[in-house]
């Protein structure tokens, strides 16, 4: 049994905090912080989603966010919070933007949402690394060698599988998911190529 993704709760209103853990925890790991400084404790490679509030005591939640895209932290995050986006929003790295108040069921879809994306994301990365593969050994190979090879038939298969499961996921996303994940393939290219 796959372990449960984790979600990690950031919000200085302690009630609010813990009533967003309670709403996640039959389904997810969940870690709550009351602090930027807690949140980024809290931070590491095992985080799949981030919920963070953009107004934090000592340090915004925009500067978190930061942190978390500069630490290079694969994880989707959104802004859970009480200020209306604006164009300052434009420039900042978050995966999706929820304003407060959030209804349990809003919440619970928003975190499924985000987790999709990320595996879709995964998915993505794997079917061009074996694209790529391919496309390598095809130009150093003749046909009747390549036919003739069980690593090169199962590879060929394995690309055939993942195509699938790739179309039928784009078919569950809706159009703000799809821009959203390769805006995030974009955003990592962009880093890898630096």
């Amino acid at each position: 049994m796959p372990e449960p993704a984790t979600v990690l709760v950031v919000e200085d209103e302690r009630e609010l905090a813990d009533l967003f853990a309670d709403w996640l925890a039959d389904s997810y790991d969940v870690r709550t912080a009351y602090s930027a400084a807690d949140a980024l404790d809290e931070l590491d490679e095992a985080v799949d989603v981030v919920l963070l509030d953009r107004r934090l005591p000592e340090r915004s939640g925009d500067d978190v966010l930061d942190t978390i895209r500069e630490r290079g932290i694969d994880c989707q995050v959104a802004m859970v919070t009480a200020v209306d986006p604006d164009f300052d929003t434009l420039e900042l790295g978050f995966d999706s933007y929820v304003v407060k108040p959030v209804e349990r069921d809003e919440l619970e879809a928003l975190v499924k949402q985000l987790l999709a994306r990320s595996l879709y994301n995964e998915e993505v990365q794997r079917y061009f690394a074996l694209a790529s593969k391919r496309a390598t050994i095809e130009t150093t190979k003749t046909d009747a060698e390549l036919a003739g090879d069980d690593r090169y038939q199962k590879l060929c298969e394995d690309i055939r599988e993942l195509r699938s499961e790739l179309d039928q996921r784009v078919a569950d996303l809706d159009d703000e998911d799809f821009l959203a994940v390769f805006h995030d393939l974009q955003t990592r290219d962009e880093a890898t190529s630096d």
